[in-house]
């Protein structure tokens, strides 16, 4: 999850149809990520280059920065924040807000642990152990709360530049956040999904005395 949420794109009530070229991106794309991984499990993150993880990947250079501006969006860049936001789209019309977004998020990282367990550990760990990840991850966050803002604002008839709305997206991603880094933290043996159901309480109802 850069800071975005876990969807699965192999979730076909998530997903919509590729196309080819959109299929042959998204197949560049995971080519790459998996070959940053494999680089960084045999020889550590700080000394795997991008001309290594292009070679691995059989793409150029200019191809993996066209597709990641910097190494540490290969680790938090995918394909979830688009399909979180329709998934929020999709929700019924009268229910709450957080509720929503507590359905949308359990549901990501549900299928994330299912499908993907090995990435999403890798990554948190990152995240965890390298500075330059987590700072980065900061930094995405905002794209993403672009994302979230306009779904938000759709459902609630506010604008999306609203401060309200802008407060509500950005709290529930920095939520998201210190979630992933807790449960890295403590050895990825909590339950994610009661942590982001507490971590979504306590933005609800406040920290109690």
């Amino acid at each position: 999850m850069a800071a975005s949420a876990p969807l699965s794109p192999d979730d076909d009530a998530q997903q919509p149809r590729l196309g080819l070229r959109e299929g042959k991106k998204l197949k560049t794309r995971v080519a790459i990520r998996e070959a940053t991984y494999r680089l960084i499990d045999e020889q550590g993150y700080e000394a795997t280059t991008v001309e290594q993880i292009a070679a691995a990947a059989e793409v150029s250079p200019s191809t993996v920065f066209r597709y990641f501006p910097t190494k540490e969006d290969i680790v938090l860049t995918d394909e979830f924040a688009p399909l979180m936001e329709a998934a929020i789209r999709a929700r019924p019309a009268d229910e709450p807000p957080l509720e929503s977004v507590r359905a949308v998020l359990r549901h990501a990282v549900e299928t994330i642990l299912v499908d993907r367990p090995e990435e999403f550990a890798r990554r948190s760990r990152l995240m965890v152990g390298i500075p330059a990840v987590r700072a980065r991850m900061t930094e995405t966050m905002a794209e993403t709360s672009l994302l979230l803002s306009r779904a938000v604002a759709d459902r609630t008839g506010r604008e999306e530049s609203d401060l309200e709305v802008l407060v509500f997206t950005a709290s529930v991603l920095a939520a998201l956040r210190e979630v992933t880094i807790h449960w890295a933290e403590h050895g990825q043996k909590d339950d994610l999904a009661v942590l982001v159901d507490r971590a979504l309480d306590t933005l609800k109802g406040g920290l109690a005395l």
